[in-house]
């Protein structure tokens, strides 16, 4: 990381995001994030169905969720006031568990067919497809689905959704001394996981522009003597917030369109990540990301450093982190339609 992006990233804590991210903001609407986030956190509340079986998350994103969320200042257990209903079931839940639950919340709360769930939510690391029961497809089609970056194609409806930012080991360290000016060694970096087939990462291992770990240390130093971070969608992608806290700016591999990124609703992505298709090879990759400028470069890695911080989950949720900014994202769905109600 450049000293020009360290003293961004000092600027950002020191100063507040109020002040350091006016000239470049990674929101979406910087106009009024910070004053919905206040609204947020002083009006929002959800109210938490009981679990009709003890819930353990083993995917580190959704427990770190649920378990913030229990601690949270945003339970309520006045069902009335609440703006939102969470659902909880464990990620192992059958369809004819979850149809079973389904019915049972409609036969024994008003609140689920005063909108036919749209106005509830649900955690399920992977996700689910549609089903033809029609108890759980209202739960699919309607309530907001929690999920864990990236996603399986088809498993994930855009602009209802959203996922969880991946938790990053802390196996993976950074190193704690910032580097000097001196220009980066690679222009990308790969972690490949010596598994994932694949043409470009074959073409990669090379070309001596880029560096591709096959076996990946503990060690993300590869990170910061490169340009780009190279990342094959669907593989390893907990490094992702990592790497934009140390602006490095991540290219994700990817041959459809996706909108599953987490924070799609608050984070200019398009602005600060490069989107390539496999096809297009190491010559082409290579072709695309020389085709960035200086300038076009310093603000992407600017931005990828100030939104690294709601990326980032904590033991004990703090202000903007990643717990945080799910619950704004959910916040900002909490004004659902009404539905006319319909026998089932």
């Amino acid at each position: 990381m450049a000293a020009s992006s360290f003293l961004f990233l000092l600027l950002f804590l020191s100063l507040g995001p109020h002040r350091a991210l006016s000239a470049a903001s990674p929101y979406l609407y910087p106009a009024t994030f910070f004053k919905n986030y206040e609204r947020m956190l002083t009006s929002f509340k959800i109210f938490i169905y009981t679990p009709q079986n003890p819930i353990a998350f083993t995917a580190p994103p959704a427990s770190f969720f649920y378990d913030s969320l229990l601690r949270s200042r945003f339970v309520t257990a006045d069902a009335e006031e609440a703006h939102l209903f969470f659902v909880p079931f464990s990620p192992d839940a059958s369809a004819r568990s979850l149809a079973r639950l389904v019915r049972e919340l409609r036969g024994n709360f008003p609140y689920w067919n005063r909108t036919l769930g749209a106005d509830h939510f649900f955690v399920h690391p992977t996700g689910f497809d549609f089903t033809a029961d029609r108890n759980v497809l209202e739960l699919k089609k309607n309530s907001v689905q929690i999920s864990i970056f990236p996603t399986t194609s088809g498993y994930f409806i855009p602009h209802k959704d959203v996922t969880l930012p991946p938790v990053t080991p802390r196996s993976l360290a950074l190193p704690h001394a910032p580097p000097g000016d001196e220009p980066p060694s690679f222009l990308g970096y790969l972690r490949w996981d010596g598994e994932t087939e694949s043409v470009m990462v074959n073409e990669l291992k090379l070309d001596d522009e880029f560096a591709v770990e096959s076996q990946p240390s503990d060690h993300l130093g590869g990170v910061q003597s490169s340009k780009f971070c190279l990342f094959l969608y669907g593989a390893d992608v907990a490094w992702l917030p990592a790497a934009m806290a140390t602006g490095c700016v991540p290219v994700i591999i990817v041959d459809r369109p996706i909108q599953d990124l987490p924070l799609m609703d608050v984070l200019r992505w398009s602005e600060m990540a490069i989107l390539v298709g496999s096809t297009r090879g190491a010559g082409g990759l290579k072709e695309l990301l020389r085709g960035v400028k200086g300038d076009d470069y310093e603000r992407m890695r600017g931005l990828c450093v100030a939104a690294a911080q709601h990326l980032l989950w904590n033991a004990e949720a703090k202000p903007y982190d990643a717990f945080h900014m799910l619950i704004y994202q959910l916040w900002l769905r909490r004004h659902t339609i009404r539905y006319a109600r319909r026998e089932m």
